[in-house]
């Protein structure tokens, strides 16, 4: 029960920090569903596969989990760049329901690497900082929580500038938009998906550093946050990358609101129904177009 308007504070403030993390996971699901209309369902698996490699290199080289990026953002452009030019490519060509059915393997399988190599036991990213707190004005708010929002700008802004200032972006846009209009002005579209599934990583990656500083997760984590990037991008609005930030805020507040007005046993109900709600009034979303 709220006793007064100061009660709200903690979970909202939480909610917004919070926001930005899932808006990282969801941008680089929505570029693949937005470029190649492909439900990649194993993108949440991908998320995790980049929390795994920043475990990795925190416990077997002591190296601290951002500066870790400047590894693991590579080997995931390169796996995303392979897996769509010599698998996703192909399975298009014969129908949209066979990338659908590789990247279910995929998730599977990477689900399997993980229990192999690092046991079913969850994991974290513990740091100095992870542990961290501010109180501000009375609220004590994670410096993870500030990281998030923060990291999820920084990618919001590099990705929006990639796709409206450079050729890359341009090609990525045109084939969005109309597959066979880019191929009559000479774009080669298997290559832009490969470029594009391999951005799609590399958020994927940046993600991944940002589940394992702020939550434990553990080989089957993939799936929960593949079903809040979904939830994030229907909120948001599809090509919206500014949608996609508001999103991720709006559906971390009904998650923090929702756990405090109900219990945390609610916390995702409320968020799953409010975007059944939005899918139902709005269905393209608050900024879709």
């Amino acid at each position: 029960m709220i006793e007064s308007i100061s009660d709200l504070y903690s979970p909202i403030s939480a909610g917004i920090l919070l926001g930005g993390l899932y808006a990282v996971v969801a941008l680089g699901f929505s570029l693949i569903f937005g470029v190649m209309k492909l439900i990649n369902v194993a993108h949440g698996d991908f998320a995790i596969l980049g929390s795994y490699l920043a475990f990795a290199a925190l416990t077997g080289l002591d190296l601290d989990p951002f500066l870790s990026l400047f590894i693991i953002i590579p080997i995931m452009l390169v796996i995303g760049f392979l897996i769509q030019k010599y698998l996703l490519n192909r399975a298009m060509a014969v129908s949209m329901d066979a990338p659908v059915i590789i990247c279910i393997g995929i998730s599977l399988i990477l689900q399997n690497i993980f229990q192999i190599i690092w046991s079913p036991l969850s994991r974290g990213l513990t740091t100095s900082y992870s542990l961290e707190s501010y109180n501000i004005g009375g609220v004590t708010i994670p410096l993870v929580y500030f990281l998030d929002l923060i990291v999820a700008l920084i990618v919001m802004l590099m990705l929006r500038y990639l796709l409206r200032r450079t050729y890359l972006g341009k090609a990525i846009v045109a084939a969005s938009q109309d597959r066979r209009a880019a191929l009559l002005m000479g774009i080669n579209n298997n290559q832009v998906y490969a470029y594009a599934f391999a951005i799609a990583m590399a958020c994927a990656a940046i993600g991944g550093v940002l589940i394992g500083l702020t939550f434990p997760f553990a080989p089957t984590s993939g799936m929960s946050f593949l079903i809040i990037a979904f939830g994030v991008v229907i909120l948001g609005g599809l090509g919206s990358m500014v949608g996609t930030l508001i999103g991720g805020i709006v559906f971390g507040l009904a998650q923090t609101l929702g756990g405090f007005l109900f219990g945390i046993a609610a916390q995702m109900f409320v968020a799953y129904v409010m975007v059944l709600v939005i899918l139902g009034i709005r269905p393209q979303g608050i900024f879709g177009r």
